[in-house]
């Protein structure tokens, strides 16, 4: 259930994944300070208040130092805020964060005050149980509790776009789609990728040669074969099964490649095609990664016929 609130406080301990929920409060919308020394908290969402920034996140840990024994103080006077205020504390048992610090190599941030402890682990656990002393009455005045101990990076963010998504639904997730040509390489990003160089050619057609896949004759040509429509039927199913799988992730962005050997032909075609299927209720990017690259080619051999794009 989507939170009332427009103002939200990110506390707990360290390792907890503090840094994954004011990600994912980012992705959600809220303008996010992190590492807020709290006597600046009412302050800052002032300021972003005139300038028109309704939703605001704030990040307060033992990182402040000296000024965390204002903290609670500071979130007391938040809660007089009239878009409400939520303070979500993130927590997890001693052994999991212990693990979890082993695991990054990070040094607790409160390890400086166990300088004469040899064992780093048990200067760790000291930290752990320090940092815990210091946050309890944050925790005990603490509007939500989340104990990620047994959560997942992907499966706390969805709990925090849950929680607090847009008004009106999650965040929507970024899609785009990019026709390259596999001889030009396949894009760095790209999520899923899909090879389309089985379709017929278009290139060794001497009537569309110069041309490319935005021209309407090569679009016709394209679809005409029905391994194209085949092949669409089944990457619209398949889109239409994972993309809500992915959006439940949490995952923000993602890219999927339509290749074929240059890039100008097929691959446009097929690329645009699919957007126009999937692009309901989505925000759908088509970009046609080598169009320009191969109009050049075709430009500097003057039309004379060369390697198949």
């Amino acid at each position: 259930m989507t939170a009332v609130s427009r103002l939200v406080v990110v506390t707990g301990l360290s390792g907890a994944g503090k840094t994954t929920a004011l990600g994912a409060l980012s992705d959600a919308g809220f303008y996010v300070v992190d590492n807020l020394p709290p006597p600046l908290a009412s302050e800052t969402v002032r300021t972003c208040r005139e300038g028109g920034i309704e939703r605001v996140a704030l990040g307060i840990d033992v990182r402040v130092g000296a000024f965390l024994e204002g903290a609670l103080e500071a979130i007391e006077a938040l809660r007089s805020d009239p878009e409400g205020l939520t303070v979500l504390f993130l927590d997890a048992t001693d052994e999991v964060l212990l693990r979890r610090f082993s695991e990054t190599r990070r040094p607790h941030p409160l390890l400086s005050e166990f300088t004469e402890i040899d064992d780093e682990p048990s200067g760790v656990l000291e930290g752990i149980r320090l940092e815990r002393e210091r946050l309890a009455s944050i925790r005990n005045r603490a509007t939500v509790v989340v104990d990620t101990s047994y959560l997942s990076m992907h499966e706390l963010r969805r709990q925090v776009l849950e929680r607090f998504g847009r008004e009106g639904g999650a965040p929507q997730m970024h899609l785009r789609i990019v026709a390259f040509g596999f001889k030009h390489g396949v894009p760095l990003d790209a999520d899923l990728v899909f090879d389309v160089r089985f379709l017929d050619n278009p290139y060794f057609v001497h009537s569309l040669r110069d041309f490319d896949g935005t021209a309407q004759e090569v679009r016709d040509f394209v679809l005409a074969s029905p391994d194209a429509r085949e092949l669409l039927d089944h990457l619209e199913a398949l889109m239409g099964f994972l993309l809500p799988r992915y959006q439940r992730e949490g995952k923000s962005y993602l890219t999927v490649g339509v290749g074929c050997t240059g890039g100008r032909h097929r691959s446009v075609v097929i690329a645009a095609e699919l957007g126009k299927r999937i692009a309901a209720g989505r925000q759908v990017a088509i970009v046609h990664r080598d169009l320009a690259r191969g109009a050049m080619i075709t430009r500097m051999r003057g039309g004379r016929a060369g390697k198949a794009p």
